[in-house]
């Protein structure tokens, strides 16, 4: 007689197939993910240069921005129009300036991206102390195979994404094959240790089993907030429009930097963006510390006369504004410091172990004979 089926045995057929189905996709963004965790320290340690000068002593003072936006643009080339600015309120800080331009008609993300660069200056002397070229940039290429397998994003970010809805699936799948039938001592044992002298088989099966449930809440967090990259909810920034031209300030884009260090103290850096257009605003992001992206003023200023137009506080924004700006923070681990990120990165190296580990007790399972190991069934 046919042994009746339960629905752990249809929950394990579920969880076997998707784990077939997305495990090399899960096991791409997962490796690249753990790679790009560090990417800032890295970089910077190898490149101090870039991001990193002496200030002079005493009580230094910048360059005015909009010289310094010249040289930059300069370095650049006129082809290349300047994008985005990082400004910093310390001293011993570089500032960045970034042109990107992309092309949405391309197949893979090189051919997107006609060019992203930055170049970094001492804001003290205007000297350039460095060059980077992000469309061949090893972090830049392990982020957009991470983001979309380097296909254009409107290809690759639906695999990437539908994927990582099967991705957690498995991991709520597998929390049902994980729990013990029975709380006794031998099966908890079982559930929560590796036991390294059994058979490869045993070991594999438990280096899926164990790790696959310690890593489960910090896995669905990566898993989540990486799913509201592709599909966030809405919170635009209020709209505001410059003026038609008119007493036209000397520079504008100096008073709107130090109108936003002046009202914001408590900030150290400032993403500024340029206006586009003829009635385009200046837009001033404030961030609290020079890494994490959450909890952020966002300033408007008329580009002709420097007035600021709108200011959206970080204390006034709603809950769902404030949720979807931590998203990033919370995706690499940054918004818990160097203790979140080491348990992003840990999470995300076990996250890339499970499609490996799982393909393996099936495979073994199928098409290996079993090998005796006392007191251990992997069935």
């Amino acid at each position: 007689m046919r042994k009746k089926r339960t629905p752990r045995y249809y929950i394990g057929q579920i969880h076997l197939w998707l784990g077939l189905v997305s495990g090399l996709v899960v096991l791409i963004v997962s490796v690249t993910g753990c790679l790009f965790v560090f990417q800032k320290e890295i970089t910077e340690a190898l490149h101090p240069r870039w991001y990193y000068c002496v200030a002079p002593a005493g009580n230094p003072t910048t360059l005015p921005l909009a010289g310094l936006r010249q040289t930059a643009q300069a370095a650049l080339g006129a082809g290349h129009p300047l994008s985005t600015i990082v400004a910093y309120r310390e001293g011993d800080r570089t500032w960045e300036f970034m042109a990107y331009k992309e092309n949405d008609t391309a197949l893979t993300i090189f051919g997107t991206m006609e060019y992203y660069e930055s170049v970094f200056l001492d804001p003290y002397t205007g000297k350039v102390t460095g060059f980077r070229d992000f469309k061949y940039d090893f972090f830049s290429v392990v982020k957009y195979l991470h983001w979309s397998l380097l296909l254009n994003t409107s290809y690759g970010q639906p695999i990437v994404a539908w994927s990582t809805v099967i991705f957690v699936l498995l991991l709520l799948t597998g929390l049902v094959l994980w729990w013990p039938k029975k709380w006794t001592k031998a099966l908890r044992d079982r559930s929560f240790k590796i036991k390294w002298k059994a058979s490869f088989r045993r070991v594999n099966y438990d280096l899926h089993n164990v790790p696959g449930f310690y890593s489960l809440i910090p896995a669905l967090v990566i898993a989540i907030t990486g799913l509201l990259f592709v599909w966030p909810p809405a919170t635009p920034p209020p709209p505001a429009f410059s003026s038609t031209p008119g007493a036209v300030a000397a520079s504008p884009l100096d008073q709107a930097l130090q109108t936003s260090r002046d009202s914001l103290p408590s900030s150290v850096r400032f993403g500024v963006s340029p206006a586009f257009g003829k009635e385009g605003v200046i837009y001033v992001y404030a961030y609290r510390d020079g890494e994490t992206y959450y909890g952020y003023d966002v300033l408007q200023f008329d580009q002709y006369s420097g007035r600021l137009l709108n200011h959206l506080q970080n204390a006034k924004k709603s809950r769902m504004q404030r949720l979807v700006e931590m998203n990033y923070d919370l995706h690499v681990g940054a918004i818990a410091g160097l203790t979140g990120k080491i348990i992003a990165f840990i999470a995300s190296l076990i996250c890339a172990s499970l499609p490996v580990t799982g393909f393996l007790v099936w495979y073994l399972k199928k098409y290996k004979k079993k090998t005796p190991d006392v007191g251990a069934k992997i069935a």
